[in-house]
């Protein structure tokens, strides 16, 4: 049976190879480079987290998280080869990046829980974990990373991670606070998405 950091991550890291292949491809990259944006969007989150609690990275010692990667990257060769249009702004990469964003979330908290970190180490990790693999995409394309920028992108994972850490403490479950936490990080993102909301800027 897979348990709530199993199936989080397997999402998180199909979701994110997708969305970061398809905005390799938005950007005319050709198909390594569009395979190697995918697959440091899925992985660089996880390793962050992983490098931050002291252990070496899930995806440097099995090559479970690699072939999921993998998966997502050659999905996402099928749909741009189907679409075949300017895909940065298209739904088929929003809906994959605000599910990766929710799974790798609960993922950073379950960690940040197990590792017994603080309540802040908890949010941090989820938060980093959620945007991690983003920000790096966005460096590579010569971007200034979304997350310093653009809508409400991170705060949900930081919402996110606080609900996560205040279920376990009223007693939750982890593996059902985690679920919670994907769904209020996905819930936010997406009507965030709708609702184009925005945090001000001075």
């Amino acid at each position: 049976m897979v348990d709530a950091f199993g199936a989080m991550n397997a999402i998180g890291l199909v979701a994110f190879a997708l969305a970061g292949s398809l905005k390799g491809a938005d950007a005319d990259l050709d198909l390594f480079g569009i395979a190697v944006l995918g697959m440091l969007t899925a992985l660089g989150g996880g390793i962050l987290r992983d490098t931050l609690v002291g252990r070496v990275p899930v995806a440097l010692r099995t090559t479970g998280d690699v072939a999921i990667a993998l998966a997502g990257v050659a999905l996402a060769l099928v749909l741009a080869r189907l679409l075949g249009s300017r895909l940065r702004t298209h739904a088929v990469v929003q809906l994959p990046d605000a599910v990766g964003l929710a799974a790798f979330a609960a993922t950073g908290a379950l960690v940040g829980v197990r590792a017994a970190l603080s309540p802040f180490g908890v949010v941090v990790l989820a938060t980093l974990t959620g945007v991690g693999g983003g920000s790096i995409a966005d460096l590579l394309l010569g971007r200034v990373p979304s997350v310093l920028h653009e809508d409400f992108y991170a705060t949900p994972a930081v919402l996110g991670g606080a609900t996560f850490w205040l279920a376990v403490r009223a007693g939750v479950a982890s593996g059902r606070a985690a679920f919670g936490c994907a769904i209020v990080v996905l819930g936010l993102r997406l009507l965030a998405l709708r609702y184009d909301w925005r945090l001000p800027t001075i």
